[in-house]
């Protein structure tokens, strides 16, 4: 375990997010020793703070986790807090001298990262000034973290990204996806890659079908604004969905560096199939629970899907004629984050009283991690009939409490440089064009919006999207 010498330059320091999870991740980080005596964060928003006043707000934002309070407090003492209006230049100037200050006062050896933890619509004009003023003449490197959404459509992303790389290259700018940075997400990668029963089976030929859940039990709740501008295909879909899609589909890459595994997860989003219209018709669900539009916040003549199902096609060899299922929806029956791959089943004759159920790899994500493997098994007793049973390796609630939180392992690996869990522009780029093309078709073709009921499994047309193909959800 090696320290990191690094000043972060925190936008929308006084934000939700920040408190969240931003201040505890840093601080398991402080804890764990990767930042220590040669660290600095230095906060920014418009609200008019002392250091003192932030130093309080961020112990109160970690007052739940490990440690002692000298340690609360140790960690405190890093931060700083600068008043800043993004459109005002001077206070770049102000800022700029306080970066420099600290840099010299905590020995950073000009390191520097600067994180966005706000509205995507401010990032080209921070990152404008940040080139401009000086921020990213350093010996150091200089590293931008942005959160999402980026973008609501690709024409959108495009400009926000067209901004960006005037300022800063490509392998600087880590786009954050805080489901990149899960502990079983990550583990699919070992899964896939180091088993040879799994890497020899991984294809056409011995997978029928993948499954992807992710649902919630909650509504909007004070996303509202946000989310009836946004609905699930561009809040979960586009990101979160994609990203673990690519990883179960993607070519073995050269080497496990960021650029070969971003590379192979480009060639996935770019190789799904775009329908034409009326099949993307066909193979879409649009769902809305019912007291959606009573929620604070949204129109009442919203038709903001809340709850999207698809099946996908991916267009090249290892995975012709493997449909991928997916789904997301809020107010669903339980709370999960699940894959789902499903082996085709045994052709035989041999068990006349039972036929095999198909083998399935269940990947349990959230709030249950670990594996499940399906099996058929002979019924105890004078019988030859068979018998589900399960191979499960479950991580106990230790091991799940020791291992690091998404954003605490996510801005650890933009300490150290490695974007293997960060989102290239290649795949943003390939997933709204095929988001646009989906919302295009649901436009044109006048897709319907189904009412279910809070806490179902969404909208009968969702099962109705499997049965025909002689399927379910499991």
């Amino acid at each position: 375990m090696s320290e990191h010498h690094t000043l972060i330059v925190l936008f929308g320091a006084t934000g939700d997010l920040a408190s969240r999870k931003l201040y505890p991740a840093l601080y398991n980080l402080f804890l764990k020793g990767y930042l220590n005596k040669h660290f600095a964060i230095l906060g920014t928003a418009r609200r008019q703070w002392s250091d003192s006043y932030f130093r309080e707000k961020v112990v109160e934002s970690i007052s739940k986790e490990a440690g002692s309070q000298e340690d609360r407090k140790a960690f405190s003492e890093h931060f700083f807090y600068q008043s800043h209006d993004i459109h005002d230049e001077s206070h770049y100037t102000i800022l700029k001298s306080k970066v420099d200050q600290l840099d010299q006062q905590f020995s950073l050896a000009g390191n520097r990262l600067f994180y966005m933890a706000m509205a995507p619509e401010h990032f080209g004009t921070i990152t404008y000034y940040l080139d401009h003023m000086g921020f990213t003449e350093t010996s150091g490197y200089t590293r931008l973290i942005i959160e999402k959404p980026f973008g609501h459509d690709f024409a959108s992303a495009k400009e926000l990204n067209d901004q960006l790389a005037l300022h800063f290259d490509e392998e600087e700018i880590f786009r954050i996806d805080h489901y990149l940075g899960k502990e079983m997400i990550q583990n699919i990668f070992s899964v896939r890659f180091a088993n040879s029963i799994f890497t020899s089976l991984w294809n056409h030929h011995y997978i029928d079908h993948f499954q992807i859940t992710l649902s919630e039990k909650i509504g909007v709740e004070e996303r509202a604004g946000y989310y009836d501008k946004s609905g699930a295909l561009r809040d979960m879909v586009q990101n979160h969905i994609f990203q673990i899609l690519s990883l179960l589909a993607m070519e073995v890459p050269n080497s496990l560096s960021g650029q070969d595994i971003r590379a192979e997860k480009v060639k996935v989003l770019n190789a799904l199939k775009l329908p034409s219209p009326e099949d993307f018709l066909k193979n879409t669900v649009r769902g809305q629970y019912e007291d959606y539009r009573k929620e604070q916040g949204v129109d009442e003549n919203s038709q903001t899907e809340t709850f999207v199902a698809a099946k996908l096609a991916i267009n090249n060899f290892r995975w012709a004629g493997v449909p991928f299922y997916v789904r997301t929806g809020k107010k669903m029956a339980q709370k999960e984050t699940t894959i789902h791959v499903v082996f085709k089943n045994v052709e035989s004759n041999l068990f006349s009283q039972s036929q095999p159920v198909p083998n399935v790899l269940t990947i349990h994500i959230s709030p249950y991690e670990g594996f499940t493997l399906r099996l058929n098994t002979k019924e105890e007793g004078q019988s030859t009939k068979l018998e589900e049973s399960s191979l499960s390796s479950m991580h106990p609630d230790q091991v799940k409490t020791a291992s690091p939180e998404a954003y605490e392992r996510l801005i650890h690996d933009a300490l150290i440089g490695d974007n293997t869990n960060f989102t290239h522009w290649g795949e943003v780029r390939a997933s709204w064009l095929y988001i646009d093309a989906l919302l295009e078709a649901w436009k044109k073709g006048n897709a319907p919006l189904y009412l279910y009921k809070d806490f179902v499994d969404g909208p009968k047309a969702s099962q109705d999207l499997l049965k025909k193909d002689g399927r379910y959800w499991l």
